[in-house]
C-alpha cells in the first residue's frame, strides 16, 4: 500500500491525477486557494482487489476520489448482500454521508487494484460553508444522484429482468460507441446482483435476448441488431441512463 501527503504529490500522486480531480464537476469551478484549503489534509493510496474501503452503517471520514481501477458499493441485510453501484474513474463517493455526517447507507470495497485519494470529511464540510462555487457544485451533485437513485428505483420496479438486462446491455452499447461488440464492465455474478436477479434468473435472461441478436460469450457481448433488442427494452431517457 503506498501513503502519501495528497499536497505534495508524489511520488504516490501524478500530475495527471491531479489535473483529472481538478476537472471533476464538484471542484471545476472552485478558486485555486479553496482547492488548496479543501485538499490540503487530503492522501492517496493504492488498494489491493477486494479490500473495504468503507463500512455501512460507519460515519463518513473521508470523501473517496477513484482515480485508477473500479470500486463496488453494496449492501448487506439479515445474510444477504447487494451491489448497489459501480465506481469507474474518475469519481467520487459517497458524497451524501460526507456532507451530513452521517453514516454510511453502503459499504465499499476495491473490485481490482485501485488508486483512491481520501479527502477529510470535515474539510469537505468546512469549504462546503464558506465556498459558494463548491456548495454549487454539491448541491448539483447531489441532485444528479439522486436522480439516478429515482432511475434506478424505476428500473427496479417497473421492468421485469429480461427488460432490466435488454436496457443495461443497450446503455453499454451506446456507451461504447454503438459497436455490435463489447466487453462487459463487470463480472455476470455481480451484475446479477446490479440487476436484482440471481445468478441461474441472469444465465436465463441472456438466453431469453438470443433471439433478440444478443450473444454472450464471457465477458463480450455481441448485439446483432440494437435496433430489434431496443424494441424488446423500450428504453427510455426518464429510466435509463447511459453513464452506468
Amino acid at each position: 500500500m503506498i501513503l502519501v501527503k495528497f499536497r505534495d504529490r508524489h511520488p504516490g500522486m501524478r500530475s495527471t491525477d491531479f489535473h483529472e480531480i481538478r476537472a471533476l464537476p464538484l471542484f471545476r469551478e472552485m478558486g485555486a486557494e479553496p482547492f488548496e484549503a479543501l485538499t490540503r489534509g487530503g492522501y492517496v493510496q493504492t488498494f489491493p482487489p477486494q479490500v473495504e474501503l468503507i463500512t455501512e452503517g460507519e460515519h463518513s471520514d473521508f470523501l473517496h476520489v477513484v482515480i485508477e481501477g473500479s470500486v463496488e458499493l453494496f449492501a448487506g441485510w439479515n445474510g444477504r448482500e447487494t451491489t448497489m453501484s459501480m465506481v469507474y474513474p474518475v469519481s467520487t463517493f459517497i458524497l451524501a454521508a460526507t456532507i451530513k455526517d452521517a453514516p454510511y447507507l453502503m459499504s465499499a470495497r476495491t473490485v481490482e487494484r485501485s488508486r483512491v485519494v481520501l479527502i477529510p470529511s470535515e474539510d469537505v464540510r468546512r469549504i462546503f460553508e464558506v465556498d459558494n462555487d463548491f456548495a454549487r457544485a454539491v448541491v448539483a451533485e447531489l441532485a444528479q444522484c439522486y436522480r439516478g437513485v429515482v432511475k434506478s428505483a424505476k428500473d427496479m420496479k417497473l421492468r421485469n429482468a429480461v427488460e432490466r438486462l435488454a436496457n443495461y446491455l443497450l446503455r453499454q452499447h451506446l456507451r461504447n460507441g454503438g459497436r455490435p461488440e463489447f466487453e462487459l464492465r463487470m463480472e455476470k455474478r455481480r451484475l446479477a446482483s446490479f440487476l436484482g436477479m440471481t445468478p441461474e434468473n441472469m444465465s436465463r435472461a441472456l438466453k431469453a435476448l438470443q433471439p433478440y441478436g444478443v450473444t454472450v460469450d464471457g465477458q463480450r457481448v455481441r448485439i446483432a441488431d440494437a435496433d430489434d433488442l431496443a424494441g424488446l427494452a423500450k428504453p427510455t431517457p426518464l429510466i435509463d441512463d447511459p453513464e452506468h
